[in-house]
């Protein structure tokens, strides 16, 4: 097995290909939690910009799973390539209750299907995919793991300075997009109780590759000489690798009910200083425009530190690949994060 080596991390990215064989790299701590997980695995919602590389991910560190991709599958190429690397896959529309009764069990569930961008203009649709699909699936795999993706938004904007919202922190939602994500999470709450369902609640913060997040999202921006607002003047972000791989990890670590774990990077990240870091990269100057608001969307990865370890990768080694794959003029998804968004509508 081709182990992730945290001592010889690579200058750059050549490819795409040599990317998502990187992300795909297994440390030997996921290696480990997953061995002590027995049972097929289902990713629900596989074909969003996580999923190929986390259902990829969990093949590489466990080879002999069976590890199952459940998406509409939209673009076929998607289907096609988890095929390739031995990670089954069954077209599903999660709103049909009875395609999700259809499904194969399996003792371990990863949900990570729901709806985001666009959500401010199609508020029912926002709603059905994250708390109505969530309790469909929570009531269809009540015998099974479930460790299912949510977001930071949940805690709305915190005081830059001090530490970031902690998992004991009370919600305090944001616009329609967070208030329906906070509608998840107490979905599979409520039926984690009833049934006695272990799981983990994943509060994710800006995992980032070469192809999307703030990084890119900044860096795009500098290297077209565009102007960066710094009005949402911090972030924490994370590697998508070191994301997977707790998401991933989360399988050993679930609790009865479930609870939530913040992961995101350790760091606040100021974005003035994030623009100024990738112009240098970049060999350009930064255009700054505003002035640093006293809140953020930020949270305190303590809980997550505490179980997984920091992350392997640093957080100047991110703004390296990324600079270097903008300039080279590498691929990408073409969703921004919108992190400038203070107002929740996304």
């Amino acid at each position: 097995m081709d182990l992730l080596d945290p001592s010889a991390l690579p200058d750059r990215f050549a490819s795409v290909e040599a990317l998502d064989d990187f992300l795909t790299r297994p440390s030997r701590a996921l290696v480990d939690d997953l061995a002590m997980v027995e049972g097929d695995l289902l990713i629900l919602g596989v074909a969003g910009k996580m999923g190929p590389t986390l259902a990829r991910l969990a093949k590489r560190a466990s080879p002999s799973r069976r590890v199952v991709g459940v998406a509409r599958f939209s673009d076929r190429a998607v289907r096609d390539q988890l095929g390739e690397h031995d990670v089954e896959t069954i077209a599903c529309d999660l709103l049909d209750r009875a395609a999700i009764a259809a499904l194969p069990d399996a003792p371990n569930v990863i949900f990570a299907a729901g709806h985001k961008f666009g959500a401010s203009g199609a508020p029912a649709l926002t709603w059905a995919m994250n708390a109505h699909v969530p309790a469909l699936v929570a009531e269809r795999y009540r015998a099974a793991r479930i460790v299912a993706f949510s977001t930071g938004n949940v805690y709305g904007l915190v005081p830059v300075g001090v530490a970031g919202a902690s998992e004991t922190a009370p919600p305090a939602p944001v616009g329609e997009y967070a208030q329906s994500c906070l509608g998840r999470e107490r979905m599979f709450e409520f039926f984690s109780a009833k049934h006695g369902t272990p799981g983990r609640i994943v509060r994710l913060n800006y995992a980032i590759d070469m192809r999307y997040g703030v990084v890119f999202d900044v860096a795009s921006k500098v290297h077209r000489g565009e102007p960066v607002d710094v009005t949402m003047g911090h972030v924490n972000v994370i590697w998508q690798g070191d994301a997977n791989a707790q998401v991933l990890r989360c399988l050993a670590h679930c609790t009865a009910p479930t609870s939530p774990i913040n992961v995101t990077g350790p760091e606040t990240i100021s974005i003035r200083w994030l623009a100024h870091q990738l112009a240098a990269r970049l060999g350009t100057e930064a255009k700054v425009v505003g002035q640093e608001a006293a809140t953020a969307l930020l949270s305190d990865t303590t809980a997550a530190t505490a179980l997984f370890g920091r992350p392997i990768v640093p957080l100047g080694r991110m703004l390296d690949w990324v600079a270097d794959w903008v300039k080279a003029g590498g691929t990408s998804f073409g969703k921004p994060t919108k992190f400038e968004v203070r107002s929740g509508e996304f």
